[in-house]
């Protein structure tokens, strides 16, 4: 492969990789009332189809994975480049920072949500006393601080950073040990990323997480701010691997190279997984257990080659500054972070109009996307909003536009 364009500093491929990754989460929730059986989600369409249940559970098993390596990527840089006091700043202003705030605006938003959601399905929807139950849920602070919301993602983008730093902190006080702890993960990074076999030495410290996860799958750690520890594993295993990547970068060029191999490793654990998704359930089957060990050996698979096959699309065809993706990586940030709220109650206005599900999918991803998007631009790019999220306040698409017609 190639190397990385040079037209700046921000590597364009893992901004892409990284934002297409936020923008499939929203697709993702936005999915969830589709579901073909009720998960406890706030509300059930009445169209539904296998074939969410089937998107949901493929890219629930890599998107966030993806997201965590890319973050351990990038923090190793930014460690190196500013050193270890911005670093933390950087961490506390620009992640803990939007968790605290928007804990306190987007909880009420979203107990709200689940409220009419419950509503809308028993027929009788009251928008303006579900408001008010959701701003009375700020009152059980500490207690519930995750519950309800998905910012569980900022806790865990605080929690691991701060966790690789005190474990590379405790071997830097010992040079011998040290140099020869970095000697052997390079060398262990270098054959995860360039041997064949790698994919298949990684199901096992990944299978075995997910064999104590509650279902069959990733769980989301949005219960309680102590950590869940397998889930945590997995995530910061990711988040180790893209830090250790980023001492080596051109390793990452061979860990995104496409290959059909890959590929039909990919499609082979990800059909297989499919197929034994089915047997969660089946508690009394004789070999429930055995079926089990092969669900989350493939699962693991597909997690590790998605992971990898989805970068090197990025690398493929983002591997340039293109403008319209450095806006949206730019926004991706921010259009996570408020895009729940605005999922779930469109979801519960979408949930009985006759209309089959696809179409109201894309509607509302595009009212999500669209609504979000001219928030952001109005209300946070060039704000001191957009300062916390992107490091620096930008000029506005609107103001830059002008300014180039001026100039003309």
């Amino acid at each position: 492969m190639a190397s990385s364009s040079q037209t700046s500093n921000r590597l364009d491929y893992l901004d892409a990789a990284r934002a297409l990754a936020l923008l499939l989460g929203i697709v993702f929730h936005a999915s969830l009332s589709f579901m073909p059986m009720f998960i406890g989600w706030a509300v059930m369409d009445i169209s539904t189809s296998n074939i969410v249940a089937i998107f949901v559970m493929i890219s629930h098993s890599f998107r966030m994975e993806l997201f965590f390596l890319i973050a351990g990527f990038f923090s190793h840089m930014t460690l190196q480049k500013k050193g270890i006091r911005t670093f933390i700043s950087t961490r506390i202003m620009r992640i803990g920072l939007p968790l605290l705030i928007g804990w306190f605006i987007l909880r009420p938003m979203l107990v709200s949500g689940w409220i009419m959601g419950a509503e809308s399905m028993r027929g009788d929807t009251d928008i303006a006393n579900a408001l008010t139950q959701g701003l009375a849920s700020l009152k059980d602070l500490p207690g519930g601080f995750l519950v309800g919301t998905h910012l569980w993602f900022l806790y865990y983008l605080l929690l691991i950073p701060a966790l690789t730093l005190f474990v590379c902190s405790m071997v830097s006080l010992n040079d011998k040990v040290k140099h020869t702890l970095s000697a052997s993960m390079d060398c262990l990074v270098t054959w995860l990323c360039r041997s064949s076999f790698a994919p298949f030495l990684v199901v096992l410290p990944i299978g075995s997480c997910l064999w104590f996860m509650s279902h069959w799958g990733m769980d989301t750690p949005d219960k309680s701010l102590i950590p869940n520890l397998p889930v945590l594993f997995v995530y910061t295993g990711f988040f180790s691997f893209g830090w250790l990547m980023n001492r080596q970068k051109q390793q990452i060029q061979y860990f995104a190279k496409i290959t059909w191999s890959k590929i039909i490793i990919c499609l082979s654990a990800t059909v297989l997984t499919v197929i034994l998704t089915s047997f969660q359930s089946q508690l009394g089957h004789p070999h429930y257990h055995l079926l089990k060990i092969v669900f989350v050996l493939n699962y693991a698979l597909m997690m590790w080659t998605l992971v990898s096959l989805f970068i090197g699309l990025c690398f493929r065809s983002f591997n340039r500054l293109n403008h319209v993706i450095r806006y949206l990586a730019d926004a991706s940030y921010w259009l996570y972070l408020i895009h729940l709220p605005i999922v779930i109650w469109l979801q519960i206005a979408f949930a009985e109009i006759d209309s089959h599900w696809s179409f109201k999918l894309f509607g509302i991803c595009t009212i999500t996307v669209v609504l979000s998007l001219t928030l952001y631009e109005l209300f946070v790019r060039s704000t001191i909003i957009g300062r916390v999220l992107n490091g620096r306040k930008k000029p506005r698409v609107l103001q830059l536009t002008a300014n180039s017609k001026v100039k003309a």
